[in-house]
């Protein structure tokens, strides 16, 4: 298997920008192909392995397009606070936490079988590091636990909403919603998933099969009906996971060097040493965050406990890259 001319092409030519559009409509055309729950779990794992390709050329090839990440792909904390400034005479925001768009099908045929006219289907950057708590100061909030119990307050910028934080069973979120016109929600599945799944013996494949579950539910798409109705609803996310228990061993210096550097984790806050090596396995990107070391590309090392098969907080595509879709009924 192997990148073909068109995109290598798209890759290589043009601006910064260019390329990561190319990127994301590569990603996109690979991630929302129709899934059943029969053959999920295999066909998930294949296009991950499309999407590694990529990954590959951008961290052995093409790195310094990491660096233009945050300038070159719009942050899908800016594309809400747009959206959300339209004249939509009522709308609703779901963040499902750590939805990757390794989802986005179930998303898709769930809204077409029910009705919803699906009206786009995007994908826009995570903050870096791809955090749940960088992606609730930039919408305006401390975390994501303000929202709890209509608590949004008058700081953040998606004004005037009723806002709710939970991570509950969908038919206890429905009751949640009542009838204020705007609604910003956020769901704390899948990224509970995530980390309950990110031992060993477990991952992708078992995440894959619970996601399966979960947005095939009528629970499920009674909630999004709940949201949707009278309003213009976006379903997103506030960063995506690496899938790494797929991701090849980091040995030797490599691999000694991450270890320190990293822990078990994907980034070290502050300014530090990136390592001496070519292509770079870690770089310092100065994020409005503040500096930040972000390992960059597919690697896995040998950490205390054994390292996580399921995490978020690097370079990799899949992690940094939010699915946006906006639905009405």
């Amino acid at each position: 298997m192997a990148l073909n001319a068109a995109v290598v092409a798209g890759l290589i030519q043009g601006s910064a920008k260019d390329a990561w559009d190319t990127i994301i409509e590569r990603v996109l055309d690979i991630a929302s192909k129709p899934l059943s729950p029969a053959n999920a779990p295999s066909e998930v794992i294949k296009r991950e392995r499309e999407v590694g390709l990529l990954d590959q050329f951008v961290s052995s090839a093409a790195w310094d397009l990491w660096q233009d990440f945050g300038d070159s792909v719009e942050r899908n904390s800016a594309r809400l606070a747009r959206w959300w400034a339209e004249p939509y005479s009522a709308k609703a925001i779901l963040i499902l936490d750590g939805l990757s768009l390794r989802e986005l099908p179930w998303i898709l045929q769930g809204a077409i079988e029910r009705g919803f006219a699906v009206h786009e289907v995007s994908a826009y950057g995570s903050e870096l590091p791809g955090e749940t708590n960088e992606f609730a100061k930039a919408l305006g909030l401390g975390s994501r636990s303000q929202l709890q119990n209509n608590g949004g307050g008058q700081s953040h910028k998606l004004q005037p909403a009723a806002t709710e934080s939970v991570d509950m069973p969908w038919k206890d979120c429905e009751g949640l919603i009542n009838s204020s016109k705007n609604w910003l929600f956020w769901h704390h599945w899948p990224d509970s998933k995530v980390h309950e799944g990110a031992v060993a013996g477990q991952g992708l494949d078992t995440l894959s099969r619970d996601a399966a579950e979960q947005l095939n539910s009528t629970d499920f798409w009674s909630f999004v009906e709940r949201l949707a109705t009278g309003r213009r609803l976006v379903i997103t996310s506030d960063h995506g996971y690496a899938a790494t228990g797929y991701f090849p061993d980091a040995d030797g210096e490599v691999g000694t060097f991450l270890k320190s550097t990293f822990s078990s984790g994907r980034n070290a806050r502050g300014r530090g040493e990136s390592g001496p090596f070519v292509p770079p396995v870690a770089m310092q990107i100065a994020t409005s965050h503040g500096d930040c070391r972000l390992a960059v590309g597919r690697w896995k090392w040998k950490s205390p406990g054994g390292y996580p098969t399921m995490t978020h907080g690097g370079l990799s595509i899949l992690e940094v890259l939010s699915p946006f879709v906006e639905l009405t009924k």
